[in-house]
């Protein structure tokens, strides 16, 4: 979108002014969208810390995997949750969608929020 001066005005979070009217509306974007898709569809690179030979520290990414693969893979995980949810519950989250349909979905909610956040029709 194009301002009257020319410049071009970014519709992402964090830009611009947006009324608290407006708070429940992305607080549910974020806990029903794009939340789930960070911590099941989302990879991230785990580092692995290597000191070289002029003993400096290192970071070197070997392994790409989800906050919720990570979790998973500690030991004793299900001490760590909440009393009433269970690591089969948090594994039928992750394979309701593959990947590629989490950030599909989550990019339409997304279009759909901004739309109605600043007044434009959506097809």
């Amino acid at each position: 979108m194009e301002a009257k001066n020319g410049a071009v005005i970014r519709k992402h979070m964090g830009f611009g002014h947006i009324g608290s009217e407006q708070a429940e509306k992305i607080n549910g974007f974020y806990d029903e969208h794009f939340n789930p898709y960070l911590n099941y569809h989302r990879p991230c690179g785990v580092p692995e810390l290597k000191v070289d030979r002029r003993g400096k520290m290192r970071r070197i990414y070997k392994w790409y995997a989800t906050p919720w693969e990570i979790l998973r893979s500690l030991p004793g995980l299900a001490g760590f949750l909440k009393g009433n949810i269970t690591v089969e519950q948090l594994d039928r989250l992750s394979e309701a969608q593959d990947d590629t349909q989490a950030a599909t979905a989550m990019q339409e909610a997304k279009r759909k929020l901004f739309a109605g956040i600043w007044g434009r029709k959506i097809a």
